[in-house]
């Protein structure tokens, strides 16, 4: 399940429309293009990994005694506020909490390509993605795992000691397509390699591990032929953005387990921001 449903987009002059159409640094319209009707913030969720039941911003700022708003900054509101008792790192944050930064987790990227579904019909889309990940340009690597030498009768018909069992699977052929050809440019350290496919495709880029092992990867970029919509992640940001018509920005406003603010295209959504209110 890696590029499953994809191909190689061979020019990227496909997406030169976009350039023109970016505002400045990290409000909503510099992630995806100026001029569309509407625009969602999807917050990334925090991570699962964590032994909390804490999945949301909301729930973080439940915990840390701060106010979500369509603006909030993740290094805010997990500062806890006068009052609230937890554990904090050295620059003063809660320490058992974090969120994903540069890629929507699987968990909220499942259910948005149904909600983006009924403004794109049965179109392609245009699936880009930042070539900047390491595990993209990975070869034929092989992870070998050892035992202690007293475990090592009691390990030998471990599959997982097996070289043959922890090899890379080979790189699809779209992805090895896309490697070869050039590149979508959006800025100086902003590269893409840009793929086209059905909508849903969105949930099969990633990286094969092993066989039986698919992590996946949001793309940087997604919009349909008609560009009547357009999804955007950059990669220093805890943020997803979605610009499109007000019924789209409506249906992902909706989506189920997708926490998303709506947020003007001018909207700044850096990372970095005032201190929190005392």
């Amino acid at each position: 399940m890696s590029f499953e449903g994809l191909r190689a987009v061979p020019d990227p002059a496909v997406g030169a429309w976009i350039v023109p159409r970016l505002g400045h640094g990290w409000s909503a319209g510099g992630v995806v293009p100026r001029g569309y009707a509407a625009y969602a913030r999807v917050l990334h969720p925090v991570d699962a990994s964590r032994p909390l039941r804490v999945r949301t911003w909301a729930e973080v700022c439940e915990r840390t005694g701060r106010t979500p708003s369509a603006l909030m900054r993740w290094e805010d509101v997990t500062v806890p506020a006068p009052g609230a008792r937890l554990p904090v790192t050295l620059a003063g944050r809660w320490d058992q909490v974090s969120t994903y930064v540069g890629t929507l987790d699987a968990t909220v990227l499942a259910p948005l390509p149904d909600a983006l579904a009924p403004s794109t019909g049965g179109q392609d889309c245009f699936h880009a993605l930042w070539d900047g990940r390491g595990w993209l340009h990975g070869g034929d690597a092989v992870a070998v795992l050892t035992a202690d030498d007293a475990d090592d009768a009691d390990d030998a018909d471990d599959p997982a000691e097996d070289p043959a069992e922890c090899r890379q699977p080979p790189a699809p052929a779209a992805l090895r397509e896309a490697l070869a050809g050039p590149r979508l440019r959006l800025l100086p350290d902003r590269d893409h390699l840009l793929f086209r496919g059905p909508l849903h495709a969105a949930l099969s880029i990633g990286e094969q591990t092993t066989p039986d092992h698919f992590h996946g990867w949001s793309p940087n970029l997604l919009w349909p032929a008609d560009r009547s919509w357009c999804l955007g992640t950059d990669i220093d940001l805890d943020s997803t953005v979605v610009g499109g018509s007000a019924a789209l920005v409506d249906a992902v406003l909706a989506a189920p387990g997708v926490e998303a603010w709506p947020v003007g295209e001018d909207d700044d959504l850096s990372p970095w921001g005032p201190p929190p209110d005392a």
